[in-house]
């Protein structure tokens, strides 16, 4: 699924003292089969924009007593925000949003503090039983094999953990039971915010590791949020910087983490391998790599060796 935003704007209590413009005029787009990066400060609009892709922010016109704004006297008429995740039109108000949900799977900060049914199995099965309408409701054993499935795909047995509560289980099989009950509806498009917080160097590469296997092998489309500038580096294809509902810049982590300096303007960092790679170049060690860690080690490497013959 192809998600496309073309001034995309949004305003939090608008016309009110307390007035937040959280967008404004975005345009970007994610391809299917990205693993896409999106990164920023603390109210620069990330999650106001992701929370737009399956509808929990929906565009006015989307809304059952919308009436486009007239423009002031001598204005031009602003042009109509464009929102398509795949064929999801999200700006029309006959758009299946529950559709759309089962299709653009959401996983917040912290998750597993989202966990709250009797066992493990209850919990991973609520979103399938959620979103099924009365036509399509599965039967009991279709739940179950969903339900199987999903925890075998984020690496936990269900005859080892289904009759659990989820509240007996390890922090990280926690969140990894709260994933679960994300993509036991079979997303083709899979949001997370700040996936990997909070967990210490190892949880945070078994975390990446899994949404990798499932980016293989059930979601065609990984979008994560975080400030983790080397996270974004080694996992990303491409990166999107926001800044104060802006979209400066959309580019790959090589090209972007090139920058330091119109980063460090934002007030954000940059990769260690970045660090290292700019140190070496102040020596006069030029290397070309692509910010990942194993790149960098293999330049290094080569160059090392190289040097030595």
């Amino acid at each position: 699924m192809r998600i496309v935003a073309e001034h995309l704007s949004y305003t939090y209590n608008e016309r009110s003292p307390f007035e937040t413009r959280a967008l404004d005029d975005i345009s970007l787009t994610i391809e299917e089969g990205e693993f896409f990066g999106i990164i920023g400060h603390t109210g620069s609009g990330k999650s106001t924009f992701v929370q737009h892709l399956n509808g929990l922010i929906r565009l006015p016109s989307s809304c059952k007593h919308y009436h486009p704004k007239k423009p002031k006297r001598g204005q031009p008429v602003p042009p109509e925000p464009v929102l398509k995740v795949g064929d999801f039109d999200l700006s029309d108000r006959k758009t299946d949003f529950r559709a759309l949900r089962k299709s653009v799977g959401m996983v917040f900060q912290y998750p597993e503090y989202q966990l709250f049914a009797e066992t493990v199995s209850e919990d991973v099965a609520f979103g399938l039983k959620n979103f099924a309408d009365k036509k399509s409701r599965p039967s009991e054993e279709e739940i179950k094999a969903a339900v199987r499935d999903a925890l075998a795909a984020v690496g936990l047995d269900a005859a080892e953990v289904g009759e659990k509560s989820p509240f007996d289980l390890s922090g990280g099989q926690k969140r990894r039971v709260a994933i679960a009950g994300v993509i036991v509806t079979r997303p083709e498009v899979l949001i997370l915010d700040e996936p990997a917080a909070g967990l210490d160097p190892l949880g945070k590469r078994e975390i990446m590791e899994l949404l990798h296997e499932l980016h293989r092998t059930w979601c065609k489309t990984i979008v994560i949020v975080s400030h983790d500038m080397d996270e974004i580096a080694e996992n990303c294809t491409r990166v999107a910087v926001f800044k104060d509902g802006t979209v400066p810049y959309i580019s790959t982590p090589k090209e972007l983490f090139s920058h330091a300096e119109e980063l460090y303007a934002l007030g954000l960092d940059i990769p260690l391998t970045a660090k290292l790679t700019a140190a070496l170049a102040r020596r006069g060690i030029a290397i070309d790599c692509d910010f990942t860690t194993e790149d960098f080690l293999e330049k290094v490497l080569a160059l090392k060796k190289g040097g030595a013959s």
